[in-house]
Formats: C-alpha cells, sequence, structure tokens
C-alpha cells in the first residue's frame, strides 16, 4: 500500500478514537441526535480499527516467524508459518483499502424504484410485472417495506408503468445498479408458432431525498392536475378526484400519486418523490464527467443502456457491465435472489473507485 493511502487509514483511526471520546462526554449524551450521528459514525469506523489490529497482529506473526527460520528444526514450519502471515496480510491489504472508497451518502437510504414496458408490446408489459415482482421478492426476505406508488395495469398482465417507494436500511447501497434497460427472450404466451421474441423493460432507482440535500421548488414551476384514482381506497376509489399528478414544467418531469384517499396526502407524496427526483437529476449532471468512464453506472445513469438480458431458453441471465457475470440460475434469480448479481456488482464498483483512488493519489 503506497505512503499516502496508509495516511488515509490513520487518519481514520484517528478520527475513530476522537468520536470514541465524544461518545463518553456527557453534553453528547445529553444531546440526542448528536450522539445518534456520532453512534452511526463510530459503528462506520470500527472495522477500519478491527482490520488494522489484524494487520498489525500478522505482521508481529510475521517477523516472529522470520526470527523462528534461524532453528533448523523449526524451519519447515517456520516457512508455513511465514506463507500464511503473507496470506493474510494480502487479504487485510484488500480490506483496508475498501475502506478507503468514499461513501455514498445516499446508501443508508430507501428509494423510488420505476419499472416501465419498452419495446415489444404486451410481452414488455409482463416483462416488466416480472422485474418488479422480482426486487419486491428480494425486498421482502430484506425485511424492507414496499409501497406502490402509481400503477399503470398492462392489457394482458403486468404493467406499462409501476413506481414504487422501498423502506429499508440499506436499500439504495444494493439496488442502485439496477439502473437501465433489461432485455428478456422467451417465447411469449400470445406466440402460436414457439417463436422467441425480444422485449425490454427500463428500471430507474432513485434515491429518496436526503437530509441536507433538500432542494427548492418555486410553486409557480408545478402544474398540479387531479384525477380519479385506480388504486386502493375501497369504495372511496373512482368516487373524488383524490389523484395528484404533478408536471415540473422546467424540467418536464411528471409524477403521480393516487393510494392515499385524500387529495393532501397524495400531493406530499407526489411533492416528496419530486424532489427527490430533482436532486437524482442534479447529482447525475454533477458526477457525469467522471462517470463516463464508469462501467456502473449509479441511480437514474443512462436508462436507455441494455444492462442485462434474462435469456429464458438457456436459463442464463447476463449483465453486459462485468465481463463473466453470467448466472445460469434464472428461475432462482426471477423469485428475488439477487444476492449473487449485487454482490458482484458491488465488488467491481468497489475494485472501479480503489482503482481510481490509487490513480489519483
Amino acid at each position: 500500500m503506497i505512503p499516502s493511502l496508509r495516511r488515509k487509514l490513520e487518519a481514520l483511526l484517528e478520527r475513530r478514537e476522537e468520536v470514541e471520546r465524544l461518545l463518553a462526554d456527557p453534553a453528547t449524551i445529553a444531546d440526542g441526535d448528536r450522539f445518534r450521528d456520532l453512534s452511526r459514525e463510530f459503528s462506520q469506523l470500527e472495522p477500519v480499527a478491527v482490520a488494522l489490529a489484524a494487520e498489525s497482529q500478522a505482521r508481529a506473526d510475521l517477523a516472529a516467524a522470520e526470527a523462528m527460520r534461524n532453528d533448523p528444526e523449526m524451519r519447515e514450519l517456520a516457512d508455513e508459518e511465514i506463507a500464511s502471515a503473507h496470506a493474510r496480510l494480502e487479504d487485510l491489504d484488500v480490506a483496508l483499502m475498501a475502506h478507503l472508497v468514499p461513501r455514498d451518502p445516499r446508501d443508508d437510504g430507501n428509494l423510488y424504484l420505476e419499472v416501465r414496458a419498452g419495446t415489444g408490446g404486451d410481452e414488455a408489459a409482463i416483462f416488466a410485472g416480472d422485474l418488479y415482482r422480482m426486487y419486491a421478492r428480494f425486498a421482502e426476505r430484506q425485511g424492507w417495506r414496499v409501497e406502490v406508488e402509481s400503477a399503470n395495469p398492462g392489457e394482458h398482465g403486468g404493467f406499462r408503468e409501476i413506481v414504487a417507494r422501498v423502506e429499508g436500511r440499506g436499500a439504495y447501497s444494493k439496488l442502485k445498479f439496477e439502473s437501465g434497460t433489461h432485455r428478456v427472450q422467451r417465447v411469449p404466451e400470445t406466440e402460436s408458432q414457439g417463436r422467441i421474441h425480444t422485449s425490454a423493460a427500463t428500471v430507474a432507482i432513485i434515491a429518496e431525498e436526503a437530509p441536507g440535500a433538500a432542494i427548492e421548488i418555486n410553486p409557480a414551476d408545478l402544474r398540479v392536475d387531479t384525477f380519479r384514482s385506480s388504486g386502493a381506497g375501497g369504495q372511496h376509489v373512482n368516487k373524488t378526484e383524490s389523484a395528484i399528478r404533478i408536471t415540473h414544467l422546467p424540467s418536464g418531469i411528471v409524477v403521480e400519486s393516487q393510494t392515499e384517499r385524500s387529495q393532501h396526502a397524495n400531493r406530499d407524496k407526489a411533492m416528496k418523490r419530486l424532489k427527490s427526483m430533482l436532486v437524482e437529476a442534479e447529482t447525475t449532471r454533477r458526477e457525469a464527467a467522471q462517470a463516463q468512464d464508469r462501467k456502473l453506472q449509479v441511480g437514474s445513469g443512462d436508462r436507455s443502456q441494455r444492462i442485462r438480458t434474462y435469456s429464458f431458453p438457456q436459463g442464463r441471465i447476463t449483465d453486459h457491465r462485468v465481463e463473466g457475470l453470467t448466472l445460469y440460475d434464472l428461475p432462482n434469480v426471477l423469485e428475488g435472489n439477487l444476492d449473487a448479481l449485487i454482490d458482484r456488482l458491488q465488488r467491481e464498483h468497489q475494485a472501479d473507485e480503489l482503482a481510481r483512488l490509487s490513480a489519483n493519489t
């Protein structure tokens, strides 16, 4: 590890010790918000301290083993200990470097999931429904809460468009690489000749507006329309115009909410989502230059980019952003078992960031 990166690790260790002292301060304990923020920071820094302590122990073990080689009777055992210590140090070096990857403040937060049918007509809408259910099942396995904000069903199943809010710790960190065009190859149920069709759906993952990223919206820039809800609400549905559609005129962004019984509640939900989308658009604009060479676009990214193919005849899923990322486990993945894909994408992102960090240091 180069000295400049080592100094950054030492600075993190010093900050962890400082935070530990602050957490013991009665003034901090009395301030609930500050105590909570520092506790969260301490938990994030603790793995750095653990890894550095393990590295120190591995270096001590290596020195002891090298000293033991001077004894001819212990040389064979010493060689084994030396090899083991070197292997541990290599693993710890990778782990320590990973702690230097800049942390996305949105990672722990919630998100909006948008799935839209693309090319392929009815089959695209059915596939959009398959994708939504895949993510909903994955969220259920994580213990997250999924709430549909708006939905436009397809004529023969699935959705032309569905938007949901996903609430759960770490939701954005796991799903942020899912944005883009997802392509499916299969024989539709309506295909009498048994021909394989190709259709597509687009996915957008938008981080919920985070504290400190507030954005001001001029009411004059909004057009607000009301319409009759087609969602949940029992006898209330279709009797009053409680659903809200808000158009942000400068950007052209349109959001809807129809799941609540009152206009006021639907307006609040729509405004919250609009703010998240505007923050996401601004973040994407700022990061566009440095993101041009990245294989993994984060958040809304380039939604026209084909990122993944689901081949039913071969039972195969291929992610086109990472070389060699192909799984022959399609039915299992569509049931929401996305861990193998997500873990690989996270590791690839981490490797890219580490390479960039080393190049810029």
